[in-house]
Order: structure tokens, then sequence, then C-alpha cells
């Protein structure tokens, strides 16, 4: 878990465990912005109908897309970060340091 101490050491990563907060940060303002552009559509409707509907369609998309690329970021961080607590693993068997 994350400890205060871990702020001002640098022998451990605090980004693995922080980056699940930041996930649902996106998720949330993701979907928020996505049901904003779904009322402006609904807006928009009334001045163009097919403009409107685009606009509503559009912006579900954008959530679905927004939560899957969020989802993607979020994966490649902590792979990152595993790919380094592996190559230290590696180093550490062969007796480098």
């Amino acid at each position: 878990m994350f400890n205060f101490r871990d702020l001002f050491q640098w022998d451990r990563f605090i980004t693995p465990t922080i980056i699940k907060t930041f996930y649902w940060l996106v998720i949330a303002l993701t979907v928020l912005f996505g049901i904003s552009g779904v009322f402006s559509g609904l807006a928009a409707m009334a001045v163009s109908p097919f403009g409107g509907f685009i606009l509503v369609l559009s912006s579900l998309a954008s959530i679905l897309v927004g939560i899957v690329f969020s989802r993607i970021v979020a994966e490649f961080v902590l792979i990152v970060f595993r790919i380094n607590e592996h190559l230290g693993a590696i180093r550490d068997q062969q007796g480098f340091r």
C-alpha cells in the first residue's frame, strides 16, 4: 500500500498504486463530457434534427472510445513499471549492482 514516506524516497514507485485513481477520474470526466455532448445534441435537435442526432451518436461513441483509450493508457503505464520490476529482478539474479 501507499505510505507517505514513499513520496520522499526513490526506492519504490508510487505511480502503480495511484494509477487506478487516475483511471477512474478519467472515466468520470469522459462520461461527464459525453453526457454534456448528448444534452447538447438533444438541444441541437430543435434546430436541426439530423445534426442533433449525429451529435448525440458521436457523443455516445466518444464515451466508449474514451473509456477504452483510458484503459489502454493505464495498462501501458502499469506494463512499463512491471517491465522495470522484472528487469531489476533479472539484474539481481545476475549479480550486477
